[in-house]
C-alpha cells in the first residue's frame, strides 16, 4: 500500500468507529495513479481497501470518473473507455472475494464528452461493453467559475455547458440506455442542473457534492451569502423528482473551510458542526429516499481520514431512525446505481 503524502498529519486525529455494523454503500470514490496534485498520488485496490476496512461496514462502492487511464491510441472520442476497462479490472478482482468481502466498484460511472452530440451514443455503447455489466452512467463535468484560482472541470470552457444544444443532443443518448448522469458544477450553476432535469425528466441526475458551494477567491468570507443563494437553488432543484443528491464532498480546498491548513485534522464533531446546515437542508428538501452519503475519496483525504469522515456523518444522523439511516447510508445508492 502507498500512503498518502499527508498520512502523518491525518494520523494526528484518530477516533473509534461509530456504529461499526451499519451497512454502507460508498457511492462516490475515485481510483488513480500518478496524481501529484493530490494527497494520494496512488489510490488503487490496496489503498481503498485500507480505507474501507478502517472500521466502518462498507459493503460496496461506486467508482466515479476522474480522467484515469485513458487510452493513448485509437479514435480520440473513444479513449475515455480505457478508464472503464481499468476500473472493471479492479472490480473483477474485488468480486472474486479473494481480497475482501466489500465489492469495490460494483457500479462504474465513466466519462463521455456529450458536446459531440448524438455521436456520444457510440461511446456510451463502448463503455457498456467494457464495463462487464457494471457500467451505470457518466459524468460530463460542468463546473466553471470566471475567478482566478478556481479551477474548472475537464473540458469546461464556460458556465453554460449544460444548456448548450450540442451537449443536450449528447445527453439525450442516456435515457434510452437507462444510464444516469452525475451533475458536477459549482453553486452558481445549480439552476442549470434544474433546467436540465426539467428538460429530461426520464434521466436520473445525481447532484455531486451539494452542487459545489465555493468558499475561495471572491467567495472568501461570504459563507452565509453563498448558503442563502445555494438554499434557493437547491429548493428549486429538489422539485425535480428525477434528481437525487449526494451528501459529501464539502472537504475540498475549494469549499473554503481551510481544514488542510490547520495544525491537526478536524474531529468528526468539528466537521459535522461546520457543515451540518448543508446536509440538513438537503435532506429536508429531497428526503432520505433521494439522498446518499458519499466519501469523495481520496479527494477529501486532504482534510480527514475515511474513518473520521463517516463518523461525522453518523454524528449528524445520531437521532435518525433505523429506516432513515438505511436509505442514507445504503439503500438509496444501491437503488440508484442498481447494485442488486
Amino acid at each position: 500500500m502507498t500512503p498518502s503524502t499527508n498520512k502523518a498529519w491525518l494520523d494526528l486525529t484518530v477516533e473509534e468507529t461509530l456504529e461499526p455494523d451499519l451497512p454502507i454503500c460508498d457511492p462516490h470514490h475515485h481510483l488513480w495513479e500518478f496524481r501529484k496534485d493530490r494527497a494520494a498520488h496512488k489510490y488503487l485496490l490496496d489503498e481503498i481497501l485500507a480505507d474501507v476496512n478502517a472500521g466502518h461496514n462498507i459493503v460496496s462502492t461506486v467508482f466515479i470518473e476522474c480522467g484515469a487511464m485513458y487510452k493513448t491510441s485509437g479514435p480520440e472520442a473513444m479513449r475515455v473507455v480505457g478508464e472503464t476497462e481499468f476500473v472493471n479490472g479492479i472490480a473483477a478482482m474485488s468480486a472474486s472475494g479473494l481480497y475482501d468481502p466489500c465489492r469495490i466498484a460494483a457500479g462504474i460511472v465513466g466519462s463521455v464528452d456529450l458536446d459531440m452530440g448524438a455521436a456520444a451514443g457510440a461511446v456510451l455503447d463502448a463503455h457498456m461493453a467494457a464495463g462487464g455489466g457494471r457500467f451505470r452512467g457518466i459524468r460530463c463535468q460542468g463546473n466553471w467559475d470566471a475567478s482566478d484560482g478556481i479551477n474548472g472541470g475537464r473540458n469546461v470552457t464556460g458556465p453554460d455547458r449544460f444548456s448548450r444544444s450540442d451537449f443536450r443532443a449528447g445527453f439525450a443518448e442516456l435515457a434510452p440506455r437507462e444510464l444516469s448522469f452525475e451533475a458536477w458544477c459549482y453553486h452558481p450553476q445549480i439552476s442549470e442542473v434544474t433546467a436540465l432535469a426539467q428538460a429530461f425528466p426520464d434521466t436520473t441526475i445525481i447532484l455531486n457534492h451539494f452542487g459545489g458551494p465555493l468558499g475561495i477567491g471572491p467567495y472568501t468570507g461570504k459563507a452565509d451569502e453563498v448558503f442563502t443563494t445555494w438554499q434557493k437553488d437547491i429548493t428549486e432543484l429538489a422539485r425535480c423528482q428525477n434528481v437525487v443528491a449526494k451528501l459529501g464532498g464539502l472537504n475540498m480546498e475549494l469549499n473554503g473551510f481551510g481544514w488542510h491548513e490547520q495544525a491537526k485534522p478536524p474531529s468528526s464533531e468539528a466537521l459535522m458542526q461546520a457543515t451540518r446546515r448543508y446536509y440538513e437542508f438537503t435532506i429536508e428538501q429531497f428526503g432520505v429516499e433521494r439522498c446518499m452519503f458519499e466519501s469523495n475519496f481520496p479527494v477529501d483525504m486532504v482534510t480527514c481520514s475515511y474513518n473520521v469522515l463517516w463518523n461525522a456523518f453518523k454524528r449528524l444522523t445520531a437521532a435518525y431512525s433505523d429506516a432513515e439511516k438505511q436509505h442514507l447510508y445504503h439503500d438509496t445508492a444501491a437503488r440508484v446505481y442498481r447494485l442488486g
